[in-house]
């Protein structure tokens, strides 16, 4: 389920529990309007916390590349990151 699926639950669950006042024999639209909000609530943290950190990007970092100059002696440090 996505993020807009679990919103269009929430909504539908509070149109059905806060908005509409009629009865079905032996539904309560009430209660039917909690369930689908709870779902909808269900289904959103599922997506941020479970599905969301798969599209994460990867960072590669290299080491840098040590070498001696030969004129001064000195050590050079190359960096490719930057």
């Amino acid at each position: 389920m996505g993020i807009g699926a679990s919103i269009f639950l929430i909504v539908l669950g509070a149109i059905f529990a806060f908005a509409l006042d009629f009865h079905i024999g032996g539904v309560d639209i009430d209660v039917v309007g909690w369930i689908l909000m709870i779902g909808g609530a269900l289904g959103l943290i599922f997506t941020a916390f479970i599905w969301g950190p798969r599209n994460r990007r990867t960072v590669v970092t290299r080491e840098p590349v040590v070498t001696r100059d030969s004129a001064s002696g000195y050590r050079v440090e190359e960096r490719t990151d930057i």
